[in-house]
């Protein structure tokens, strides 16, 4: 188990950096780092890719993404894995989170002048709640078939590349969907692995 010094020192980290992004997205909503990066990964457009993107980008939509976390608490509970169970369940408070700092930041989303808009969302844009959740839920994901060594060898690695395979692509969506600008991705990086570190250290404690 990580020291809690080593764990406090992390999460003061990831919090600094989190602020400081934050103070920039409040001068700068709208930059020229975003803008780019948004035109350069859309410039790739092809309709099979719109549409691929979107179903990639799904799984961070709130009913599939609480679908996703029951139907893992269940299987999970089914395998007598009770503990794991409770803690994957852990991750809806995710939502809560990005309920508000979205609202705290109150950032507009990417508009149609600057992007092209494949998706469209109606709340604010900062921090990207899609990434926090994927980076929670697919990080732990990962952590736990390290440790389920009782699972089949099949299962954890089938289930251990499909969530880094998430972890990359679903964040890439939300920027080539027009959906956020890639310091909300960043933002929710952060967050996500805030979070991330504390639901580890805490299943890690004796």
């Amino acid at each position: 188990m990580m020291p809690l010094k080593k764990h406090l020192l992390i999460s003061s980290i990831l919090l600094l950096l989190f602020s400081i992004l934050a103070y920039f997205v409040l001068q700068y909503p709208v930059n020229k780092i975003d803008t780019s990066v948004s035109q350069f990964v859309q410039q790739f457009r092809t309709p099979a890719l719109d549409q691929v993107m979107i179903v990639i980008s799904a799984f961070g939509n709130l009913s599939i993404a609480l679908a996703s976390l029951l139907i893992t608490a269940v299987l999970l509970m089914a395998n007598k894995l009770k503990r794991e169970a409770i803690f994957v369940s852990c991750i809806a408070f995710t939502g809560i989170i990005t309920f508000v700092l979205k609202r705290v930041f109150d950032r507009p989303r990417p508009t149609s002048d600057l992007v092209t808009l494949i998706d469209h969302y109606q709340n604010n844009s900062f921090p990207s709640g899609h990434t926090l959740s994927y980076i929670v839920f697919f990080g732990f994901l990962i952590f736990l078939m390290k440790q389920l060594t009782s699972l089949p060898q099949y299962w954890r690695t089938g289930i251990t590349a499909l969530a880094y395979f998430m972890c990359v692509a679903g964040p890439i969506s939300r920027i080539y969907l027009g959906a956020h600008w890639l310091t909300d991705i960043i933002g929710g990086l952060l967050i996500g692995l805030l979070f991330l570190q504390q639901l580890i250290w805490y299943y890690k404690r004796p």
